[in-house]
């Protein structure tokens, strides 16, 4: 992108130039590169100046740059700076008269305030925004922006933003059903006069006028009726909605009391149990046991981002292989298929999910079986890590049982059954997924499933 952004800037193609070198600076700091895109920003601005552009359209490529950094501050979370970059974005909004411009600089007010918790002064931004819409009856840009400023909430952590931007969005739906049923129920009436009218004209019979009218009525009866059942129909999904996401948040709630509970009894036990005599196997599976729930408790109650680190995968997944060659039996081969190639993990969650993954199949596979350790990558954005072995196998009626805690009774000395409930749970906490392949026959095949 920095390429094609220098060659149309140097070819005189400065609107397209701009553009890519915008999405040059998305790129990096999608990936944390701040400073690299802060000076590719500068470079940029410099660049726009010393072309020979009219003032309004150097205005136009210098309102892009500054809406960049303004996100970038927001994401700092450096509120001053956001603010001084939108004040920019105004004066170069004006200057360039460009339209599009003038509302995206008040959609990009409304996320500013929102976010930094200024309400008043979001709804008012938001307001100007979209009166300027529903004037002209373009209610699905409205809706468009409303679902755009809850997704960058979402993107951003703003929780402010995207519980202001939900309520306001739920009280635009029931206004605007009205202000659309109050059009149709006008464009009906029109039609009915309009037919009345060439009625009137091209047909001096009363009783053909009569009938077609009533005709009309009925129809006018019957829409309206229809109108008014989905009126309803609406109304009752609008007040489920509410209701399942009341029910969702206590849910919630429940959940991390639940988790906090058991994390508080657990943390309890451990001085207890440390000060039991002696090291007896007993007392450390009690231990290990209490360590497993404190686990499962923090897994399941943290919904804190997670740092990722980009990882070359050859010598990553061999240093895991070779973690568990002392555990293996006589003669099973250890075999590691991984493309050389980087990609963004989290480590400490992966690389506890895969040994576990790995010392389960040492302790499974018998003399002279083979252990692999596989990675795919399956799209663009999608890709797995892959432990096969050729042991024992797990029984088709167990495959989701073994990732679900408590199922069965454990002798906490052979193991309390919570492994692979404790990767499930870090698989889900990294947006991804843990599963057990049912078409495998030769053992086990355990696949983790990530997505960049």
């Amino acid at each position: 992108m920095i390429r094609t952004y220098e060659a149309f800037m140097n070819s005189g193609q400065y609107k397209q130039g701009v553009e890519q070198g915008v999405k040059a600076v998305q790129s990096y700091y999608k990936d944390n590169l701040y400073q690299e895109a802060f000076d590719l920003l500068r470079i940029m601005d410099q660049a726009i100046e010393n072309t020979s552009s009219v003032p309004s359209e150097k205005a136009a490529l210098h309102y892009q740059t500054c809406r960049e950094r303004m996100l970038m501050y927001m994401k700092l979370h450096r509120g001053e700076s956001a603010l001084a970059q939108l004040n920019r974005m105004s004066s170069y909004a004006a200057a360039s008269s460009d339209e599009a411009q003038k509302r995206d600089l008040l959609y990009n007010k409304t996320v500013y305030y929102y976010s930094f918790g200024q309400t008043e002064q979001g709804n008012a931004s938001f307001k100007e925004m979209a009166s300027q819409l529903m004037a002209k009856k373009e209610y699905d840009k409205v809706d468009a922006v409303y679902k755009a400023l809850i997704a960058s909430g979402r993107r951003s952590n703003s929780a402010g933003l995207v519980a202001q931007s939900y309520q306001s969005y739920m009280a635009w739906k029931d206004s605007v059903n009205a202000l659309k049923t109050a059009d149709e129920i006008g464009a009906l009436k029109k039609r009915i006069a309009q037919q009345e009218a060439t009625i009137s004209e091209q047909d001096g019979t009363l009783t053909i006028r009569h009938m077609i009218i009533v005709a009309l009525c009925i129809l006018a009866v019957a829409l309206a009726a229809v109108l008014i059942v989905g009126g309803v129909v609406l109304m009752r999904y609008i007040l489920l909605t509410r209701r399942q996401k009341n029910a969702i948040h206590v849910a919630n709630e429940n959940n991390a009391l639940k988790a906090k509970f058991i994390g508080n009894i657990s943390a309890q036990l451990d001085p207890v149990l440390n000060k039991l005599k002696g090291n007896t196997e007993e007392v450390k599976a009690l231990c290990d046991f209490s360590k497993h729930i404190q686990t499962m408790a923090e897994l399941e109650s943290n919904d804190e981002p997670l740092d990722m680190e980009g990882t070359m995968l050859p010598q990553y997944c061999e240093a895991l292989m070779d973690e568990i060659k002392e555990r293996v039996k006589k003669d099973v081969t250890l075999t590691v298929n991984a493309p050389k190639m980087v990609v963004s993990i989290n480590r400490p969650y992966v690389s506890h999910i895969i040994y576990h993954l790995l010392c389960n199949a040492a302790e499974y596979t018998p003399e002279g079986g083979h252990i692999t350790l596989d990675f795919k990558k399956r799209g663009a954005h999608t890709h797995q890590f892959i432990v096969s072995d050729t042991g024992v196998g797990i029984p088709e009626e167990k495959h989701e049982d073994i990732f679900k805690p408590f199922v069965e009774v454990h002798d906490l000395t052979k193991g309390d059954g919570l492994g692979l409930p404790i990767c499930r749970l870090m698989a889900i906490r990294m947006d991804g997924e843990l599963t057990i392949d049912p078409t495998y026959t030769k053992g086990a095949r355990f696949i983790l499933e990530l997505h960049a």
